[in-house]
């Protein structure tokens, strides 16, 4: 007996809607469909499964030991999907990781790298999100693994801290607020700032601003960051590109916020310079996360144990 999967789906879908229209709609079939697919597994079985009056349908005492039976084969069928969807096509382990941009670009190449030297028959999948988005990506089983920040662990989740980061200001050379970030080190380039100067974002609050902000948005920034100013912040340009950013910051058409270790790939090539925050927001914890330790896949928590050792190790050796 051949019986086909997506009946069982209808026989189980009538049975809980009690009506084979809804049973329908909920597997995207037409009544006329569905009442044909229970039809013939009544047919294959040979017995009825189903009484069908006005008000709907109900199970015939066959049918409820049949929707039992059918549930526990779905669920099996589910759970072998899921385990298949563990691997990649060359049957490598895979696994998902959500991170946020500067996770991407500052940490990860390195952190990835790493792990694939210590793991070579491993795959990682990575999604780019906003940090908002990962915890709950993460609970809702759409990634193994998330990397985010905020002010604290998110609730919901398995968070451990990662890696850390400060951003700073941005500026092109000759801007007012660029002095204390000009007096460059014995030997060190154009871009270098000599330690110790340094300014709050409030200082900074008559300048135009080029967006894209800690948080993602200027509403989220501005929450986090908003206590500290005397007033909004003037955002003349929204871009998300870092490099795109720093060009328009060298043509004079405001000055960014971003994560010190990306800004320092530009400076010394677009003849930009830093100044240092000394707002507290400035300094950045990153979280990994997961859904739950003893239910990782063994690919996962192989990555898993690996990131939570890297904490104190240079993100670009």
């Amino acid at each position: 007996m051949k019986i086909d999967l997506s009946a069982l789906q209808i026989l189980v879908a009538a049975i809980e809607e009690r009506s084979l229209s809804k049973a329908g709609e909920r597997e995207n079939l037409v009544t006329s469909a569905a009442s044909k697919r229970i039809a013939e597994l009544e047919r294959q079985v040979g017995t009825a499964l189903l009484v069908r009056h006005n008000r709907g349908v109900e199970p015939t005492p066959a049918g409820v030991a049949l929707y039992h039976k059918a549930r526990a084969i779905l669920q099996s069928v589910r759970t072998l999907e899921d385990m298949c969807e563990a691997f990649s096509p060359d049957g490598i382990p895979k696994i998902r990781l959500a991170a946020n941009r500067s996770a991407i670009i500052e940490f990860l190449p390195t952190d990835i790298a790493r792990f694939q030297h210590r793991v070579p028959r491993s795959r990682v999948d990575l999604v780019e999100a906003y940090s908002g988005d990962i915890p709950r990506m993460v609970s809702d089983q759409e990634v193994d693994l998330g990397i985010y920040h905020a002010s604290g662990p998110a609730p919901g989740v398995l968070s451990l801290p990662y890696r850390t980061d400060r951003v700073v200001l941005v500026l092109p050379q000759g801007h007012p607020l660029a002095q204390a970030a000009q007096r460059p080190a014995d030997g060190a380039g154009a871009g270098a700032v000599s330690p110790g100067p340094a300014l709050h974002l409030d200082d900074a609050r008559a300048y135009d601003f080029l967006g894209y902000f800690p948080r993602h948005s200027f509403e989220a920034f501005m929450e986090l960051a908003g206590p500290t100013l005397g007033g909004p912040l003037n955002v003349k340009i929204q871009v998300a590109n870092y490099e795109a950013r720093c060009r328009m910051v060298r043509e004079g058409l405001g000055i960014a916020i971003m994560p010190e270790p990306i800004a320092d790939t530009y400076l010394s090539l677009l003849g930009l310079v830093k100044v240092a925050l000394k707002d507290e927001w400035a300094a950045r914890q990153f979280y990994l996360c997961a859904r739950d330790r003893a239910q990782m896949r063994p690919a996962a928590g192989e990555l898993f144990e690996f990131l939570t050792t890297v904490q104190d190790q240079p993100a670009n050796p």
